[in-house]
């Protein structure tokens, strides 16, 4: 215990360093939302990885592992394909115009302020269920290695959060999100060696697991069409997040951004690998614990010398801070420039802009300690709590950002009705629907069916709207390489 805590302290003094560091490169808004358009491809990929490497992979994705088996795993090979997508078809056209959030590609794109303001409501209420999981985990982390309260981690976990968040902007996030990914990297490649020994091996790792639970390797531990339609949730999720979306802005050209991506799905499946044995590993050695997201901070604790543990469970910090980050300077220019900007006050100064930029961070970061509080979602397995987020994202921007740049046709009503006709079919699905089949499903066709039907019985989008995406120079940064 004693070697945990200087381990911790002198961690956190590190990131907010880096914070701090960061507030001399951010001089204007570009630098503040987007780290100025200018990364390179490995802090560009290292930083993307990191937004999805997060409390629902070490924590929720061995928690899941451990109650429904290897099946589960099989859900996680949709997120390499998403990241091929993003690459490969989205990005030449998606960023031949370089905005600062995803709402002003919406606004750009459907001409319209009002479905701007829109996407930026959906994506403040959607993070508060992102980010209540991270803060979860970062209690039950915070009770491992300090022996404190979970609720009072989840608050410390919280104040460390907003504060290197809100002094660095995106700044302070790609770069934590480059040490960050450095340390879960070597804590997990050298974590998984150093069970396996407790096992005597990989082949010994296998028996061992059927004979424990004999279910693991079969297919029946969870619904056929919840594993298909869990896989289709993070796939379109993956592609229509914001905060993985914008990072595609980040980089400072396609050849880098392909470099980038290339980067981030090697990271992503060397890490899910590693993750699945160690999920197997804690169903051999800890049997009978009551719920499946205390898995691994248990086998970082009790399997792995203290220091190596703590390690460990440092890189398990370092994800979700690397996500809740990056979430949070969306949530907080989704209510800067999407809605306070576009709505009440076109002319404010950059200085106020921010303010309310940070003043959004504060409070979807606070949030989800209101609702813990409350109660809600108590007892949910993290990684179901961020699988229902990514079906919130991928039922409210998969189809305006994929029709937007392919189909002409698309119109900003068509977009408003897919947004906020996905979303609310999601909300009611999660709430009423069949449990066997992932609330994406019904979420994702209501916003594709809208988008056609109310497109075509609207008038067709001006050429202006059209311009950047079909056809034509783009409108800026050519220089840069955004062609």
């Amino acid at each position: 215990m004693n070697t945990r805590i200087p381990i911790f302290i002198g961690y956190f003094i590190v990131v907010f360093a880096i914070g701090v560091y960061s507030l001399r490169f951010t001089r204007d808004e570009s630098d503040y939302w987007i780290a100025g358009g200018r990364l390179g491809w490995l802090v560009g990929g290292a930083t993307l990885a990191a937004t999805h490497v997060s409390a629902g992979t070490f924590i929720g994705a061995v928690g899941a592992i451990y109650a429904f088996g290897w099946s589960f795993a099989w859900v996680m090979l949709a997120v390499p394909l998403a990241y091929w997508f993003m690459a490969g078809v989205l990005a030449p056209r998606f960023t031949r115009v370089r905005e600062l959030t995803l709402p002003a590609f919406i606004e750009r794109r459907y001409y319209s302020r009002g479905a701007r303001a829109i996407s930026g409501t959906i994506i403040m209420i959607a993070m508060v269920v992102f980010i209540q999981a991270q803060i979860v985990a970062g209690g039950l982390v915070a009770n491992i290695v300090f022996g404190m309260p979970a609720i009072d981690g989840m608050v410390l976990f919280t104040l460390v959060l907003l504060a290197y968040t809100a002094a660095g902007g995106m700044f302070a996030v790609v770069y934590t999100d480059f040490l960050q990914m450095a340390i879960m990297v070597l804590g997990a490649v050298l974590a998984v060696p150093l069970a396996m020994r407790h096992l005597n091996g990989f082949g010994n790792l296998l028996d061992y697991v059927e004979a424990t639970r004999p279910l693991v390797f079969s297919w029946g531990t969870l619904p056929g069409t919840l594993l298909f339609t869990m896989g289709l949730a993070f796939f379109l999720g993956s592609v229509a997040t914001p905060e993985k979306l914008t990072r595609l802005y980040t980089m400072k050209d396609m050849r880098t951004i392909r470099r980038g991506v290339l980067c981030t799905i090697v990271l992503v499946v060397v890490l899910n690998v590693l993750v699945m044995l160690l999920g197997l590993v804690s169903i051999v050695l800890f049997p009978l614990l009551p719920t499946g997201d205390l898995a691994m901070p248990v086998v970082a604790r009790a399997v792995l010398p203290d220091f190596m543990g703590t390690l460990m469970l440092a890189a398990i910090t370092s994800a979700m801070m690397s996500t809740v980050s990056s979430l949070l300077v969306v949530a907080g220019s989704a209510l800067s420039e999407d809605i306070y900007h576009t709505l009440f006050d076109a002319e404010a100064s950059h200085a106020r802009r921010l303010m309310i930029a940070r003043l959004g961070i504060f409070i979807v970061g606070s949030l989800p300690l209101a609702l813990i509080a409350c109660g809600v979602g108590e007892g949910e397995l993290i990684q179901l709590m961020v699988l229902l987020f990514t079906a919130l994202m991928a039922a409210s921007f998969f189809v305006p950002v994929v029709f937007g740049i392919f189909w002409r046709r698309a119109t900003r009503e068509g977009a408003i009705a897919a947004m906020i006709g996905g979303i609310a079919c999601t909300t009611l699905w999660k709430l009423f629907g069949a449990e066997a089949i992932d609330p994406v499903v019904p979420g994702f066709l209501a916003s594709a069916l809208l988008m056609v039907i109310v497109s075509l019985m609207t008038a067709p989008p001006p050429a202006p709207a059209l311009a950047a995406y079909f056809g034509g120079a783009p409108e800026a940064h050519e220089s840069e390489g955004w062609g």
